[in-house]
């Protein structure tokens, strides 16, 4: 059986486009006219004093763009495939040069003191909230459309019964702590003193007034079973639950059409001490407190909740996937907010500045060394030829431009040498 090697193999990165091939071709082209032209000079060379300032200018431009072209090539590979020693110098050294730009960063860019000052000099939030705010931007309106995405692909990789259950212990904790009796009492407090229990009192008498008239025949039953024999057999019995349900059916009436009836203010006198006694009485305070404890330890409560959840979230899911269902609206309209807030506020800009820089301040200590490896091993992890590429894809426009100043500059000096000789 064959064996798979383990060890890492060599990233190689896809190649840049060369931005220096133009200047290395007219580099290389002015080299071959040197020496094309000191070619003709030296065929020349007697037929006129003038071809040997040309020979001189030819010669030195020749041997100076040479040398420049052996000077530059050997920075990233043999010349000529030679194995001269101290060429190919940056792919024999991309280990040390990788190690040496990953201290930099970490010199120059994640030690915690240069980070907080660079992120104080940064107004992030303010940035962030022009960013959101900028009208007509493409980016904005990528982030904004592909929100309400993110938000159905979050609910959709979540196992909804452990995220419904972890949302009802949540809201069955914070139940747990809010004391709802003397919160309920407050809002019975709050509605008498506006009249808003009223409107339920009236749906409380018309609801009694109807169930009395659907089981009417159950009365009159319930009446005739309490009469004794002697009103039965005289026939008082029916006269008896006709009288009794024509005065709870006026009874009724009287209190919907009368606002100023006793049964209503005994009610209302009873809502207000109930309210009182939901704010102030410790025994009735633990009785609601005991029955809200109760309803939260019940099975059923957890099963309803399962139920309500797995609607939200498939509602929410269907919402957020529906262009026009107006989640994603929402969620527009909620970052435009959110950056018309970071634009206009100063104090939150200071807030939300200060927590992005002690962020990373606490990244640069915590995890510097982490990053500068990482910088380290994925260089050493490119190929020699990789390397060489990104560097001299980089910086190999300047280096053709010293090819260049050599051949013009080894002319002149030539030009100078034969001026002297000439001379003396």
């Amino acid at each position: 059986m064959t064996g798979r090697s383990s060890l890492p193999v060599p990233f190689r990165a896809p190649p840049l486009p060369d931005r220096a091939r133009r200047m290395r071709r007219t580099a290389t082209g002015l080299l071959i006219a040197m020496a094309a032209l000191f070619a003709l000079a030296r065929s020349q060379i007697g037929t006129h004093p003038a071809w040997g300032w040309v020979l001189a200018f030819s010669e030195a431009a020749m041997v100076g763009g040479l040398a420049d072209w052996f000077a530059v090539t050997a920075l990233f590979r043999h010349p000529l495939g030679l194995p001269i020693p101290h060429t190919a110098i940056i792919p024999e050294n991309k280990d040390r040069i990788a190690d040496s730009m990953a201290r930099f960063i970490q010199a120059n860019f994640l030690i915690p003191t240069v980070v907080a000052r660079r992120m104080r000099a940064v107004n992030l939030a303010g940035a962030l909230g022009d960013f959101l705010t900028r009208p007509g931007s493409d980016e904005v309106s990528r982030i904004r459309g592909g929100a309400g995405a993110l938000i159905a692909d979050v609910l959709e990789s979540l196992d909804p019964e452990r995220l419904g259950g972890q949302v009802r212990a949540g809201l069955l904790h914070q139940l747990e702590r809010l004391e709802v009796s003397p919160l309920l009492g407050q809002m019975l407090t709050a509605a008498i003193a506006d009249k808003r229990h009223l409107p339920l009192l009236d749906s409380l008498v018309h609801w009694a007034g109807l169930t009395l008239e659907d089981n009417e025949e159950m009365v009159r039953q319930i009446i005739r079973d309490k009469a004794n024999a002697v009103v039965r057999w005289t026939g008082l019995d029916d006269r008896l639950a006709s009288s009794v349900l024509d005065g709870l059916y006026r009874l009724l009436a009287e209190v919907l059409v009368d606002p100023d009836h006793p049964l209503r203010r005994k009610i209302g006198e009873g809502l207000e001490q109930l309210a009182h006694q939901l704010q102030h009485d410790p025994a009735m305070q633990a009785k609601v407190e005991g029955m809200k404890n109760d309803l939260l330890a019940n099975p059923a409560l957890g099963t309803w909740w399962n139920g309500v959840w797995e609607r939200i979230r498939l509602a929410l899911i269907t919402a957020a996937r529906d262009p026009k269902g107006g989640l994603d609206g929402a969620v527009s309209g909620m970052l435009g907010e959110l950056g018309q807030a970071l634009r206009d506020d100063p104090a939150l800009q200071q807030q939300i500045n200060r927590f992005a820089r002690r962020t990373a301040v606490g990244v640069a200590s915590r995890y510097g060394g982490q990053i500068v490896q990482l910088v380290s091993e994925t260089v050493k992890r490119w190929d020699a030829r990789t390397v060489s590429d990104r560097i001299e894809g980089a910086v190999g426009r300047d280096l053709q431009f010293i090819r260049l100043n050599g051949t013009l500059v080894g002319g002149l000096v030539g030009l100078l040498i034969h001026l002297l000789d000439v001379l003396l």
